[in-house]
């Protein structure tokens, strides 16, 4: 019996992130990716211009930051409204469904702050089990 058939009844699921061509792996990406996750979880404190944006996520660049918001944009996570005013002001904050994922990523990020003693205790064995190797 192959995978396909062993995975068969969860089949009635429109979309499969495990699918190489899914269109829902790019959002996936995009969600857990280091900026992605980092920005959502800043709008999630509500509306933020770019710099505010910027300052909160504590090492991103603006490139990114612009590519990272452009993507979060375009999956529907992410409303960005530009104001008519002199200068310009562009606000960013979370969609319906971008509160949505957030709440749900907020949770995990949660759970691996609240771990940290237990990861960096795994990292020190881990790290004095292969000598000569430096993290």
């Amino acid at each position: 019996m192959d995978n396909t058939e062993e995975r068969a009844p969860e089949r009635d699921l429109p979309y499969d992130v495990f699918a190489k061509a899914c269109p829902s792996r790019r959002t996936l990406e995009h969600v857990t990716g280091r900026w992605g996750g980092l920005t959502l979880g800043a709008l999630y404190e509500g509306s933020l211009r770019f710099n505010e944006l910027r300052r909160r996520v504590d090492g991103v660049s603006e490139k990114m930051l612009s590519q990272t918001l452009q993507a979060l944009e375009r999956d529907g996570l992410v409303h960005r409204e530009a104001r008519p005013t002199n200068p310009p002001r562009v606000d960013y904050e979370l969609t319906a469904l971008g509160r949505e994922v957030t709440e749900r990523l907020l949770t995990l990020i949660h759970c691996v702050e609240s771990s940290m003693d237990d990861v960096l205790a795994a990292r020190r064995r881990y790290d004095e089990r292969q000598p000569g190797v430096t993290a």
